[in-house]
């Protein structure tokens, strides 16, 4: 399998994503509680519901906007995955990819389940209150986009 390292990365951010949400949202109740200090102030839990895009930018609240977004999310991915497929990548872009993919997937099952994506992760640090939220599929997008970036391994030719 040519592509097996895209495959596996994709299927395990999809699924840590998933679970991880549903574990602290659902099974530690945060979305009853609405916060759960883990290692205050650096790591928290906040119950976040993002109906827009990175921090809640485009957020209409509106059906059309979420659709738009899924719909954008989707081609993003297919993009991705036809770039990775024609370059015929090597296994770090592959993982790369894959950890952007299933993110994004992640993301996309949350927002035709409930309307909206599931945050939780709040970071904070040395007095800065973070107000943001995000969750793991989000650092797997970042992940995959800057993998994507620093090993994409075309030459730049020489002025």
């Amino acid at each position: 399998m040519r592509f097996a390292p895209l495959f596996w990365a994709g299927f395990w951010a999809f699924m840590l994503d998933q679970a991880s949400k549903y574990l602290v949202v659902h099974w530690m109740g945060l979305a009853r509680l609405r916060e759960i200090d883990v290692l205050p102030p650096l790591l928290n839990f906040r119950y976040g519901e993002n109906r827009g895009v990175n921090f809640g930018l485009l957020d209409s609240g509106s059906e059309a906007a979420r659709w738009v977004l899924i719909g954008f999310s989707l081609a993003v991915c297919l993009a991705v995955l036809v770039w990775v497929f024609r370059m015929r990548a090597g296994w770090g872009m592959q993982i790369a990819a894959g950890l952007l993919v299933g993110g994004a997937l992640g993301n996309v099952v949350d927002r035709l389940l409930y309307g909206y994506v599931l945050d939780f992760l709040n970071m904070s640090c040395c007095g800065i209150d973070n107000p943001f939220v995000f969750n793991v599929g989000d650092v797997f997008i970042f992940a995959g986009a800057a993998g994507l970036i620093l090993l994409d391994g075309r030459r730049k030719k020489a002025p």
